[in-house]
């Protein structure tokens, strides 16, 4: 399993940003993996985890299968399906990897689940590939 480069700043995956998840990401088996406890901070209603966080959560753990790939790129398009509402403290194991390319669009797709296996939310991302300008900046921020 090996680890997937970070941007120290990244509110999601950053290890120095004081307001940020601090996930760390895998790529194993072609998709891309996290796990990540519910933590107080992040609540939207009393002891229940924010939905935007979960959201956050899957868009970086689908980026992160095509940066596992050195594909650089920007999400497009996020779409998130809740399926259960996580309660504060519950540990969530996201798995994110691409299923199509066409051009220079990324189709991908992600779970979050709790550890006895049940889905809480799943999601579809588009991501595009970014032109080589744009290449070079991103190519600044991940480190590692």
């Amino acid at each position: 399993m090996k680890e997937i480069a970070k941007y120290s700043g990244c509110f999601v995956c950053g290890d120095k940003n004081d307001f940020g998840l601090k996930a760390k990401f895998y790529f194993q088996d072609n998709k891309a993996v996290t796990e990540c406890v519910a933590h107080k901070h992040f609540e939207g209603y009393h002891d229940f985890y924010h939905g935007g966080i979960t959201a956050a959560l899957l868009d970086e753990v689908m980026i992160k299968a095509l940066m596992a790939r050195d594909i650089p790129a920007m999400t497009v398009e996020l779409t998130v399906r809740y399926h259960k509402a996580v309660v504060i403290g519950q540990k969530l194991l996201l798995t994110g990897y691409l299923e199509h390319q066409r051009g220079r669009l990324y189709l991908t797709r992600g779970e979050a689940k709790l550890e006895s296996g049940e889905i809480v939310a799943s999601a579809t991302g588009k991501y595009l590939r970014v032109r080589r300008d744009m290449e070079s900046r991103l190519q600044e921020s991940p480190e590692g």
